[in-house]
């Protein structure tokens, strides 16, 4: 491997032998290197291989500034919680590690934070949410400095953020603010409150973190007079006039406006989670 670009003595760019750029991090090993020169591959740690189009030399100015005993206490952390594959994203444990060490450095000085989202991340994310509590509890384990459980609603966030194909986590804040304002209209039209752990407000949930998904990239459904799409409208007409309705928020909100496939199936889900059952 060669060395494209020296951030300290523990962080170096380098190219790979298929040409990839990695991110490449041990003691000493940027020490009066330079680019060009070849790695010593004997001082290397962790690699880190960005695979999701994100640019590695900003992931890389990013990882120069956290201590290497904070990225090894999150990757320890997520190998111990079952999140290894997860752990394998480098956005992800850069994130996270980012995060973590920001919130040692806050409880070192006393500076407790909160966090105005804890209800909705605990209603919208169960699964992350309950992957964060297990990463928090072995990073405390693992760290002298304990984090306050508040921290898991954090934690849970970066987690889902790993499932987008932005990097920036204020995409999922807005994401879980217009869910959660979707599911307020959804209530106030059909006047009946919402079993926030029923399996089809999990699956209406679901459905909407890949509809922004979908968004984002600007690959959404679309199919010119489509017969499921007008079957569905037909179907459920009631549900279909609150998905116009959602579709206008997300269209204020996030500046796309939905096409007729995606708010027909938008109206099948709000149908199923209306009647909260799992055969509509």
């Amino acid at each position: 491997m060669e060395i494209a670009r020296v951030f300290n003595n523990n962080l170096v760019l380098a190219l790979d032998e298929a040409g990839r750029e990695v991110i490449l991090t041990g003691r000493g090993l940027g020490f009066q290197a330079r680019p060009g020169q070849v790695v010593d591959e004997t001082r290397v740690v962790r690699t880190f291989v960005p695979s999701d189009g994100r640019d590695p030399d900003h992931l890389a100015q990013l990882l120069s500034g956290i201590p290497p005993e904070h990225i090894q206490l999150v990757s320890d952390a997520l190998a111990e919680v079952g999140l290894d594959a997860v752990g394998k994203n480098p956005a992800l444990v850069i994130a996270v590690a980012d995060h973590v060490s920001f919130a040692l450095r806050r409880m070192a000085i006393g500076m407790d934070l909160e966090y105005p989202l804890l209800a909705e991340v605990r209603h919208l994310y169960a699964d992350e949410y309950a992957q964060a509590k297990a990463l928090l509890g072995a990073i405390n384990a693992r760290s002298e400095i304990l984090l306050p459980d508040a921290e898991a609603v954090g934690l849970a966030l970066h987690l889902v953020n790993a499932g987008f194909a932005t990097g920036d986590l204020s995409y999922t804040y807005t994401m879980t603010g217009v869910i959660q304002q979707m599911v307020t209209v959804i209530e106030q039209l059909y006047e009946q409150q919402l079993d926030s752990g029923s399996v089809s407000v999990g699956r209406f949930v679901t459905h909407l973190r890949y509809l922004f998904v979908r968004i984002h990239q600007h690959r959404q459904l679309h199919e010119e007079h489509s017969a499921i799409g007008t079957a569905i409208r037909q179907a459920y007409p009631e549900a279909a006039n609150c998905a116009r309705r959602l579709a206008e928020l997300l269209e204020l909100r996030l500046g796309a406006a939905l096409t007729e496939d995606e708010v027909s199936y938008l109206a099948l889900h709000i149908a199923r989670v209306t009647t909260d059952t799992d055969d509509v």
